[in-house]
């Protein structure tokens, strides 16, 4: 009985499209983060990039076949709503990254591109060291949804650069 059930659960699994996720397959063999060493989302980055790709991290620009460009990071946070009192009720967290991935001759893989995420997050004044921590989770959580996008869009590049022309209609609208 018990191997029929684990075969049942098994063959359902398998069914339902269930896949790890494996490596990513980037179309370029060497990269160059262009992203401060402090910066969190740089050091996770990296990191997955080592583990779940074949592409090799170089630390320098010239060496690498595409260098990826981190143009702005910002983390902020607004007042969502308030109750009957005036005291807020809630907050939406949000988390913008803006990046582009070129060669060294300027060709881009991917143009000038930018990733926003948000929260909410309820608040209660009674609960400010948790609800801090849970702040402070929301955003670690952001982070990891922000690498795993931009493996995403590295993966799906084009395996050879765009030269864009400067009079053109393509350099035009970017």
């Amino acid at each position: 009985m018990r191997i029929l059930a684990i075969a049942v659960l098994a063959l359902l699994t398998a069914a339902c499209g269930f896949q790890l996720r494996g490596q990513a397959t980037l179309p370029f063999e060497t990269l160059y983060v262009a992203i401060p060493d402090a910066s969190l989302i740089g050091t996770e980055l990296k990191r997955n990039i080592v583990a779940g790709t074949r592409t090799r991290l170089v630390n320098d620009p010239a060496q690498a076949q595409a260098t990826l460009s981190v143009s702005a990071e910002e983390r902020s946070k607004s007042i969502l709503s308030f109750d009957t009192r005036g005291r807020v009720r809630e907050f939406q967290l949000r988390f913008r990254l803006g990046f582009r991935v070129h060669d060294a001759r300027g060709r881009e893989y991917l143009p000038q591109s930018e990733i926003r995420l948000t929260r909410d997050i309820s608040f209660n004044d009674t609960q400010v060291l948790s609800k801090e921590s849970e702040e402070l989770l929301l955003y670690r959580d952001m982070q990891s949804d922000m690498v795993q996008q931009i493996l995403r869009r590295l993966a799906a590049a084009p395996s050879v650069p765009i030269a864009f022309e400067p009079g053109s209609k393509d350099a035009a609208s970017r």
